[in-house]
């Protein structure tokens, strides 16, 4: 289940059956929420009055405004990065790291090479300065490389043809007679 934001609406549900005092679990289950959900609104917007929606309509709304966001990817950071890739070569590991240690704005690597290819995309040329440009980067995460079911090793067919299991040479399970 992917999580979103009370909508306005949803705020006026809960005002007006938290005023008749329902608890928060009921109001949860009709809204299809969490109960948890509920608590954690009705107690960051409760004012002097109580719960007011539009109220704490608008305290979500700036919260979400004043969050601490992700520096980005900003347009003289890069071209510094543009520049560390075509003068000095160094890889988008080295520039995030650099980057890190001299205390500017953090770059994860993997940001780097999104700009790169970007770049590559608008016909730029920072892709011919990566150290491996003619092979496709990929991501190493979720690569699949786990066994798969169902396939016999040649260990296993090795020792089908010794073992009493066998049928012409074939791992079957069962015993023959």
């Amino acid at each position: 289940m992917t999580y979103t934001h009370l909508t306005s609406e949803e705020r006026y549900y809960i005002e007006t059956r938290h005023k008749m005092k329902e608890s928060e679990s009921t109001i949860a289950l009709a809204l299809g929420r969490s109960q948890s959900t509920i608590h954690r609104e009705l107690t960051r917007n409760r004012g002097q009055r109580g719960y007011r929606h539009k109220q704490a309509h608008a305290k979500a709304q700036q919260r979400h405004v004043e969050k601490p966001k992700v520096v980005k990817l900003t347009p003289e950071l890069a071209g510094n990065i543009g520049t560390l890739l075509e003068e000095q070569q160094w890889s988008p590991e080295q520039i995030s790291g650099r980057l890190k240690a001299d205390g500017k704005a953090s770059v994860c690597h993997e940001t780097i090479y999104q700009h790169v290819l970007k770049d590559k995309r608008a016909g730029g040329k920072l892709y011919l300065n990566l150290r491996r440009h003619a092979k496709k980067y990929r991501k190493r995460y979720g690569s699949g490389t786990g066994s798969v079911k169902g396939i016999l090793t040649g260990w296993t067919l090795r020792n089908a043809r010794k073992s009493p299991t066998s049928v012409n040479g074939w791992a079957t399970g069962k015993r023959t007679p």
